[in-house]
């Protein structure tokens, strides 16, 4: 029964900890773009930014894609690479 617990909770381990780590950004604060440059990149893409924060090394946002979905997204603060984007329907 040992076994099989700890069996359990490694694969578990295993595949919860590649998804934890995906979601934060580790990039140090001096190779960041500036914010009114992630601001700047946003709009030119046809978003609107109604809420915008640094949240684990990363930079959200809420508001509306190009396509006036209303969405929370999260990018790496270096390059402006989306990381997760998720669609309130």
């Amino acid at each position: 029964m040992k076994k099989l617990i700890a069996a359990m909770l490694i694969s578990t381990a295993a595949v919860a900890a590649p998804v934890m780590a995906d979601d934060d950004c580790r990039a140090p604060m001096e190779s960041w773009q500036s914010e009114q440059a992630f601001r700047d990149a946003i709009e030119a893409r046809g978003w609107q930014i109604n809420k915008f924060k640094v949240d684990d090394g990363c930079y959200e946002i809420e508001g509306f894609d190009d396509q006036q979905r209303r969405i929370e997204a999260t990018f790496d603060p270096v390059n402006f690479e989306m990381i997760e984007m998720e669609v309130e329907r």
